[in-house]
């Protein structure tokens, strides 16, 4: 479709922020999404497309991106940035997960390594991984999905010429007749090499836009301990009991982060819940995986427990696990 001479009679200033808002509104439409109910909850996911897709980044798998979630008139997640782009290392939503890079270390600079959900990336130099650079993707797989009406199924086949290869699989299912969403994995090894790693997810919860502050706390199945304290910890927030409070709002432009411990080898200690005591809204997640590491970060805008687990999966073998996210309504 041809645009008009628009610049012909608006200033060149003007001419820019209106075509800019055209190419914008054309990609959104090109955006491949889906939507997902099951009577209680209302789901917008948006879909991998290397060419269209809402996210084309290095650092996030990206299967499972849920752009919208609704339940009971409270909403969970959403844009919490200012700024986006397809190929920003985190211009992502919801609850997305992130796989530790393969084989980064032996790699020398322009040979590849793996990151599962995304495919094989060059590196870029001898500096440690940074997962904010600008990675270029070398071979990013075949990508497939299958909708349903209260649920999606992703897999992702991935094969190189370094030793690794893989099938993944991520269903994100809304669970009858409950306010509950499942997201099952599966990553079965076809290469010759063992894949070792860790995934974590980064969850990004906006419950109902409000921002995070006293409003907000995060309620452990175990007592937390302080591992370790990079920002806000004793100032912005605290540890009282089994939860971790906000003793003030964070400040425009600021961020708390720490790493916390207290948790055992077992399961049942990955039992997280985030809730907002001024609109009701909470999610709890669940995993039949214990956690591996801790951290919890956040920004005005969004709340993030971060659990990492481990993952070993040796050749011909299949790694399974599920998390399970239940949305709460006060």
């Amino acid at each position: 479709m041809k645009h008009p001479k628009i610049s012909n009679f608006l200033p060149l200033s003007a001419a820019i922020v209106i075509l800019s808002t055209m190419a914008a509104n054309s990609q959104t439409k090109t955006t491949p999404e889906a939507t997902i109910s099951n009577g209680l909850i209302e789901a917008t996911l948006y879909l991998p497309d290397p060419e269209s897709g809402y996210y084309r980044g290095t650092r996030f798998d990206w299967s499972g991106v849920v752009a919208s979630l609704t339940y009971d008139g409270h909403s969970y997640f959403g844009q919490w940035f200012p700024k986006y782009d397809p190929l920003l290392h985190d211009a992502i939503l919801g609850p997305v997960e992130a796989f530790d890079p393969i084989g980064y270390e032996s790699a020398k600079p322009g040979e590849p390594f793996l990151k599962i959900g995304v495919g094989t990336v060059k590196k870029i130099n001898d500096e440690p991984y940074r997962f904010t650079a600008p990675f270029e993707i070398i071979n990013g797989g075949k990508w497939h999905t299958k909708k349903k009406k209260d649920g999606i199924v992703f897999s992702h086949e991935l094969a190189t010429d370094h030793g690794y290869a893989y099938y993944y699989e991520k269903s994100v299912k809304l669970s009858k007749g409950t306010p509950e969403m499942v997201l099952s994995h599966s990553l079965k090894n076809l290469g010759v090499k063992t894949i070792i790693t860790r995934v974590y997810n980064h969850n990004f919860f906006m419950l109902d836009n409000q921002p995070i502050g006293p409003d907000y706390a995060i309620t452990f199945a175990f007592q937390p301990s302080l591992v370790s304290n990079t920002r806000g910890m004793g100032t912005t927030v605290d540890l009282q009991g089994n939860q971790l409070v906000f003793l003030a709002p964070i400040a425009a432009k600021e961020s708390i982060y720490m790493v916390l411990g207290g948790y055992s080898d077992q399961a049942a200690d990955y039992d997280i819940t985030v809730s907002n005591s001024k609109t009701g809204a909470g999610v709890r997640i669940t995993n039949d995986r214990p956690i591996a590491h801790l951290p919890v970060w956040s920004i005005p805008t969004t709340l993030c427990p971060e659990p990492y687990m481990d993952v070993r999966v040796a050749p011909g073998e299949t790694f399974t696990w599920d998390t399970t996210y239940e949305f709460l309504s006060e």
